[in-house]
């Protein structure tokens, strides 16, 4: 089937799968950083300390992840979403009406685990489960949403603070997830697997077995992995994370920097569809090894950089990995792992995801407290990245003859 026939056949899931995954963009570091000056003034925090809420309350986020992602083998988006998206709602509120330094590490926790952890996951757990020869394809599609708010969600946020307080913009998300909560329902009216507790046609893994999440972890490939599960949701929380500060540093206006993001976007968008495509056609094994390798090009610009073109060649590259990663690294635990237990094993991944985007606003920001400032750092970052490709070189190359053997 070609891909508007898929899209036309599967609009129903696709769309509840997209609508997920823009509803996570108010857990997610590139919306709550843009208010980092403003929560940074109001509770007097340096970057350091700011940073150091952030890492926290995003650490404990990965910690209940474990627990929590594996919710999503026993119930079915529709049952679990509306849910998540309450909390997430409550969350956006909290941020809204906290009065105190310390409760924002409750509320960073909050947003953290409902917005980046759980309604991402639900959604990716979904198409990975219900699509298997168009998985790709369905991956890509659903994450268009937070793509989307990526591109537009900075610039209308940024231009209406301008006018408005701040924490009314949390108000107003608040007011948007609630509202995605029917809209979700009314989609997922007629669910794709049906069974509360999804097992049946599973896709099976390597050995021609179905994992569960501590024979994962048990497996020399998953621990071969962790550095590429760390390192992009790190270093680009930490990008976005800083992204006041690195505008000033670079001497740009902020709402210049932020106008590129639709840039950033739309490569990313041709990215997931690319990745999408070429996963269905030649699989992952042949693509996931070198997905980072434009993460190394990306911070070694952003390090050197000092005109507004070159930075948008940075992004041009940071947004590739992003498109590949969403696509490339969601199949790889179907494909090599199998899907009966796809949702616990897709939550440890995504719980060292959070611990990464955890680490990286953390370590940035006392180092900028510490003197090294974020160029010098980036340099570093490329180095880490070039590590990780070659980690997934390797294991990749090992893995793959076990995709086809039986135990």
């Amino acid at each position: 089937m070609n891909t508007l026939g898929f899209m036309k056949s599967n609009a129903r899931w696709l769309s509840a799968g997209a609508l997920l995954t823009f509803l996570s963009s108010f857990g997610q570091t590139f919306f709550i950083s843009l208010f980092a000056a403003e929560i940074q003034t109001e509770f007097r925090l340096s970057h350091g300390e700011w940073g150091a809420i952030y890492s926290i309350g995003t650490f404990a986020s990965a910690i209940v992840m474990i627990w929590a992602g594996g919710l999503s083998d026993r119930f079915r988006a529709k049952s679990l979403g509306p849910i998540i998206l309450v909390l997430l709602a409550v969350s956006c509120l909290a941020m809204a009406f906290n009065p105190v330094w310390w409760g924002l590490f409750l509320v960073v926790f909050a947003l953290r685990f409902t917005g980046q952890g759980m309604t991402s996951h639900i959604a990716i757990v979904a198409m990975s489960r219900w699509f298997s020869a168009a998985r790709g394809r369905a991956l890509a599609i659903a994450t268009l949403g937070c793509s989307g708010g990526e591109a537009f969600l900075p610039i209308i946020v940024v231009l209406l603070m301008g006018f408005v307080d701040w924490r009314l913009l949390w108000m107003a998300a608040t007011l948007i997830c609630l509202a995605g909560i029917p809209v979700l329902l009314s989609l997922l009216r007629q669910e794709r697997t049906p069974q509360s507790l999804a097992d049946t046609q599973q896709n099976t893994g390597m050995n021609l077995r179905n994992w569960t999440r501590n024979n994962a972890i048990g497996h020399w490939l998953f621990w071969f992995m962790v550095p590429a599960m760390l390192g992009p949701s790190a270093f680009n929380t930490a990008f976005f994370f800083h992204q006041v500060h690195f505008a000033d540093i670079k001497g740009i206006a902020h709402i210049d920097l932020v106008s590129l993001y639709p840039v950033y976007t739309i490569i990313c968008i041709l990215a997931m569809i690319g990745a999408g495509w070429s996963l269905d056609r030649w699989g992952t094994p042949r693509l996931i090894p070198y997905m980072q390798i434009p993460m190394i090009i990306a911070f070694l610009l952003f390090a050197t950089s000092q005109s507004i073109e070159m930075l948008t060649f940075g992004l041009v590259f940071l947004a590739l990995n992003t498109g590949f990663h969403a696509t490339l690294a969601a199949a790889f635990w179907s494909e090599f792992y199998g899907t009966a237990h796809i949702g616990s094993i897709k939550a440890m991944a995504a719980a060292i995801m959070v611990l990464g985007s955890a680490l990286g606003p953390g370590i940035t920001g006392l180092a900028i407290d510490l003197g090294i400032g974020l160029e010098q750092q980036y340099i570093f970052v490329a180095g880490y990245f070039a590590f990780a490709t070659a980690m997934m070189v390797i294991g990749i190359r090992r893995a793959t003859p076990l995709l086809s053997l039986p135990a």
